[in-house]
């Protein structure tokens, strides 16, 4: 939720020196549109696979039009900004950033019912505030605050709006921003530390983390201040890299990871995208909404691996169908975690399990399964695969420690070789006697196969 512009990057090369003044001259080879502000956070949750909706204001021209059209399919909830759509464009010649020209005007945007019902709806928020007024209004200030004591509510903040509703699960400014709201002045972390500790006790948040660019984020929370150093990354435009790092961390929050988790998630997140090229590379339009939800589950799990690893951890990975969910899985998972510092559950789909166990399963179908896993604590993603065996996600995602449960050796899985080629260990944790999928479904009669197909069909 929040303030949405329209981007342009004006593209093009510089050969020569205007004869009438000390200016370069480009010669234009494209621009480039793309959204900017909240839009920007949305078009990047939807490129990480995530469910978004954006809520915000919107004007009624042509800039407008162009913007709607690069959000693509991505749901949009929106109210009258009551003011042109605000344009940003980014003169660029050989990677680099020459000037910015802002066409800006002050307006007062109206929130609506239906955007306060969208907020209220939400798994999680994440405000990206651009000083534009939507953060101002006192209705959706209240339903914020209400949101914020049930979900993770992840505050973008900017010098010129409105503070963080109380009560918030994170705050993110940058250090220039951090700064200009408490008073003070200084670079590094102890810069740092001081103006985030102040922060959070004025606005009564849960954290903030203060983002410090190529040198990580850092954290002040109840327990003190954290530093989460950054990977190295070599690149010369890092915009866009605020809004990459609120859309993970609040992604990672949505899904029960702790504050430190997810900020060490997030830094690992933004570092990529910078290294891939940061907004100069975004492409908007259709490709928002193409991802398959295989795509958006290997897309998430490598970010998830690749943050473990940044910070030096052991990636856990296992296998299976998890028709019925029971006893036995419940421990292979558990002791599965407990070998590393994040598991990853590799899943079959439903045409894997029909292929593997007859055309009568799965039981339950795979989004149904996957949701189940994700709600457990010691599962940190779910990657459904469609084929037997889970070789390809395997080789994706190279974890440390395979586990499998059951009365298997390592030498009799297909996979073994596989990890093994990178150096990666196969664990078998201890087969539980009498609990099964197959055994639990024999128990179930006819009649509650009808009752079940009854309450299924009631919705």
């Amino acid at each position: 939720m929040g303030d949405s512009l329209l981007d342009i990057d004006l593209v093009g090369s510089v050969q020569r020196v205007c004869p009438d003044a000390p200016a370069l001259v480009v010669d234009e080879d494209a621009r480039r549109p793309r959204p900017g502000g909240a839009g920007l956070a949305a078009l990047l949750a939807a490129r990480a696979g995530e469910p978004v909706t954006l809520v915000t204001a919107l004007a009624d021209d042509d800039e407008s039009a162009v913007l709607r059209t690069q959000l693509g399919r991505i749901p949009v909830v929106a109210g009258p900004a009551n003011t042109p759509t605000p344009v940003k464009t980014r003169v660029r010649a050989d990677g680099h950033t020459l000037a910015r020209i802002d066409r800006t005007r002050a307006g007062k945007p109206t929130v609506t019912a239906e955007m306060l019902a969208a907020l209220q709806s939400a798994d999680a928020v994440l405000v990206s505030d651009y000083g534009r007024g939507l953060t101002e209004d006192p209705a959706l200030r209240d339903v914020l605050t209400e949101v914020a004591a049930r979900v993770p509510v992840v505050w973008d903040p900017h010098p010129r709006g409105a503070p963080p509703v109380h009560g918030v699960t994170l705050v993110t400014p940058n250090l220039d921003e951090a700064q200009r709201m408490c008073g003070q002045s200084g670079d590094g972390v102890a810069a740092a530390g001081a103006a985030a500790s102040m922060l959070r006790a004025r606005w009564r948040a849960d954290a903030v983390a203060v983002t410090l660019g190529s040198r990580g984020a850092l954290v002040a929370d109840a327990d003190g201040t954290t530093l989460v150093p950054a990977p190295p990354v070599a690149a010369a435009d890092p915009c866009g890299a605020g809004d990459r790092f609120a859309v993970a961390v609040t992604a990672g929050l949505m899904r029960h990871d702790t504050v430190a988790a997810a900020v060490a998630h997030a830094v690992a997140a933004a570092a990529r995208f910078v290294a891939d090229g940061g907004a100069a590379d975004i492409t908007g339009g259709a490709f928002a909404t193409v991802r398959s939800e295989e795509d958006s589950d290997i897309a998430a799990a490598r970010e998830l691996v690749a943050s473990v690893r940044a910070r030096g951890g052991t990636v856990v990975a296992t296998g299976g169908c998890f028709d019925l969910l029971h006893a036995g899985h419940i421990r292979t998972l558990t002791a599965a975690r407990g070998l590393g510092d994040c598991l990853v559950v590799c899943m079959n789909s439903d045409e894997s399990v029909r292929a593997l166990k007859g055309p009568d399963r799965p039981l339950t179908g795979e989004a149904d399964r996957a949701e189940v896993l994700r709600a457990l604590g010691c599962v940190d993603q779910v990657v459904v695969f469609a084929e037997h065996t889970p070789e390809r996600v395997l080789a994706e995602l190279r974890p440390d420690v395979w586990v499998k449960g059951g009365d298997y050796t390592p030498e009799t899985l297909p996979e073994t070789e596989l990890v093994r080629g990178w150096g990666g260990e196969v664990v078998v944790v201890p087969y539980h006697d009498g609990r099964s999928t197959t055994r639990l479904a024999g128990l179930l009669t006819t009649e509650h196969v009808v009752s079940l197909r009854k309450l299924r069909e009631s919705g």
